[in-house]
């Protein structure tokens, strides 16, 4: 009896891959994952489901009630408040906020302060909207005086989805490079002739009209400086392996950042034309880290390609589409804007320059941007091939210009109303900065 994988079935039908898991959960067919196979009966059944009911997968009106991410619990922290504090206040125990934060990258004991970065963790677990108050004597005063950023609540009604944001790490000499490149480079042929790439860090492709975003920042570097902050920017981590050399001590820790980072992992086994490959001998070497492939049994993504022909791009670039739509990245486009720096630098023709990536909201030409203890108005904005734009919204990777001072990769970025307000910030936490100097 022939076999027809759940993705391939998922597509046939018009259905996404949660979907049909769920219709066939509710059928009593036993799936692990949108890469399972199910015999063609099995398939007819469905089929028959989703003709003759329209309540298999639960109906429209929960799936809407399912999906809708509606933050209703307010809080507001008071400033100097511990992570012991915030933790009575949203109903969890010290010892969850602190494993939340930890998980989250930032290491802050019960008796600790929370910051901005910490608040914004708890907020995404919890789904709570922690806003921090002013001091009472300084509300009543002018920006100056502002000492937080205040971003607007969301109830999630103008979710969107977004393009996912993806990360190649690997050990050296695997080929990621080459294999962004010809990515990247494949993608700009098959667009008009006479496109540009504009080097900023980051690149969008398309695959079957659907958007990709490549951070370009080598892997382990990114992972180790976002991560400090207390920032996340990647969704799925591309894991490159040589089929002819296998798994070598950074793919060891670049496993384990992704691990860490608690993003999916796909793995593309490259260097697959070579004499010398042998891509069992890898799959094997990943099993006994914790990464099984599904043809295997397991949970994890493998994909043979050849970075040099592009053999298995294509179906790599599928799988990143596939896992995305499991995932279901969203991003609510009409909130304050809010991201990440990728990496910056002082150009000698522009002066500071900085590529972020939109994570909420829509930036534009003429916001005010606050980086930690830098602040700027935006110019210019770039994008990956190099057109100047006046609008950037959710996953979108773009050069800015206008900045004081170069920020510092990793650094979350806010808008912030008026340049005053800003500077007062700034102020307050070049002061914060200075007196935990001197403490220690």
């Amino acid at each position: 009896m022939s076999k027809i994988r759940v993705y391939e079935l998922a597509k046939l039908l018009d259905k996404n891959n949660k979907e049909l898991l769920e219709i066939l959960g509710n059928l009593g067919v036993e799936v692990k994952s949108h890469m399972s196979s199910i015999d063609t009966e099995t398939a007819q059944l469905v089929e028959d489901a989703l003709k003759g009911t329209t309540g298999v997968a639960g109906g429209p009106e929960k799936k809407k009630e399912e999906r809708q991410l509606i933050k209703t619990e307010i809080y507001e922290v008071s400033q100097g408040a511990t992570v012991k504090a915030v933790a009575k206040l949203i109903g969890i125990t010290p010892a969850e906020a602190v494993k939340t934060l930890i998980a989250g990258g930032l290491m802050v004991p019960a008796d600790g302060p929370v910051d901005e970065k910490a608040l914004k963790v708890l907020e995404d677990e919890y789904d709570v909207v922690l806003s921090m108050a002013c001091d009472e004597a300084t509300e009543e005063q002018d920006d100056d005086s502002c000492k937080v950023i205040k971003r607007p609540k969301y109830s999630g009604d103008h979710l969107e989805a977004r393009p996912p944001i993806v990360t190649v790490m690997g050990h050296v000499d695997h080929g990621k490079t080459t294999l962004l490149d010809f990515i990247r480079e494949t993608n700009i042929t098959a667009r008009e002739a006479g496109g540009i790439t504009q080097h900023i860090g980051a690149s969008t492709v398309e695959q079957n009209g659907k958007k990709i975003v490549f951070l370009d920042t080598p892997g382990h570097e990114a992972f180790t400086a976002m991560r400090a902050r207390g920032a996340q920017a990647t969704d799925i981590s591309i894991l490159v392996v040589a089929a002819d050399d296998g798994v070598m001590p950074q793919t060891r820790e670049a496993i384990n950042h992704a691990k860490a980072a608690g993003v999916p992992i796909i793995v593309a086994i490259n260097k697959i034309d070579k004499p010398a490959a042998k891509a069992d001998r890898v799959r094997q070497q990943l099993s006994d880290v914790g990464l099984a492939p599904e043809e295997w049994g397991g949970s994890t993504i493998m994909v043979e390609v050849s970075a040099k022909s592009g053999e298995g791009i294509s179906q790599l670039l599928e799988m990143i589409l596939l896992v995305a739509e499991i995932e279901e990245f969203k991003a609510d486009p009409t909130v304050r804007p809010r991201g990440i720096v990728v990496e910056a630098k002082l150009d000698k023709g522009k002066g500071p320059v900085a590529t972020v990536l939109v994570q909420e909201g829509t930036l534009c030409k003429g916001d005010i941007l606050l980086f930690g203890t830098t602040c700027g108005k935006i110019r210019a904005m770039i994008d990956s091939e190099g057109k100047t734009i006046d609008c950037a919204g959710p996953s979108t990777p773009v050069e800015i210009l206008g900045l004081t001072a170069v920020p510092q990769p990793g650094e979350i970025f806010e808008s912030i109303d008026s340049e005053r307000c800003a500077r007062g910030i700034i102020s307050d936490r070049e002061q914060e900065q200075r007196s935990a100097l001197q403490g220690g």
